[in-house]
């Protein structure tokens, strides 16, 4: 039986795996709803929000003034693009690793559980690198905002073990294997 993680067997070639696309999906993704949800419909913060407090010197851009809200989009707007190459490049290597059944992969536990490993590595990453290390926003700015930022991270742990659980729980999926030849009926 072929595995998804990429393990090989003894005298077998190793199987194409679906946990990099599933994972670059996900960090894709995740960043797509912080910067949709968070960003854009709570308005709670932008890529820029907190510099006035950052600890690179980063200029300060008031996102309370239209000059200062101009810079911050434009901000977003590269994040943004950075989320949708991440998507691109995921599916672009999805598609290349899955041969036969198409279809099926969509539906398949072990993507889907990468897929949220990957948008919880997405929150752990720029959790830590943003709000912490270099302060250049914080999940909900003010008072307590430390805690909004170590609940980003817990959410982000939460999501890779659960995505992991996930995937573990699924049918192991060799993408370059047609369904009748895994299941020993003729193709």
């Amino acid at each position: 039986m072929a595995t998804t993680t990429g393990e090989t067997r003894a005298g077998t070639a190793r199987p194409a795996s679906i946990r990099l696309p599933g994972i670059v999906l996900g960090v894709g993704m995740g960043g797509f709803v912080d910067g949709i949800l968070l960003h854009q419909l709570l308005q709670w913060h932008h890529m820029l929000s907190s510099t006035n407090e950052d600890r690179i010197g980063v200029k300060y851009y008031d996102p309370r003034t239209v000059s200062g809200l101009e810079m911050n989009t434009l901000w977003d707007g590269i994040f943004h693009t950075v989320c949708w190459l991440a998507v691109l490049l995921g599916l672009a290597v999805l598609y290349s690793r899955v041969t036969h059944d198409r279809r099926r992969v969509w539906t398949s536990r072990v993507l889907w559980g990468w897929v949220l490993a990957g948008w919880g590595l997405f929150n752990l990453v720029e959790g830590v690198l943003n709000h912490h290390i270099l302060g250049i926003h914080h999940v909900y700015a003010g008072d307590g905002q430390v805690w909004w930022d170590i609940g980003f991270l817990v959410l982000g742990a939460l999501l890779v073990a659960g995505g992991y659980l996930l995937q573990r729980s699924g049918q192991p999926f060799d993408p370059d294997t047609p369904a009748a030849r895994r299941s020993g009926r003729p193709a």
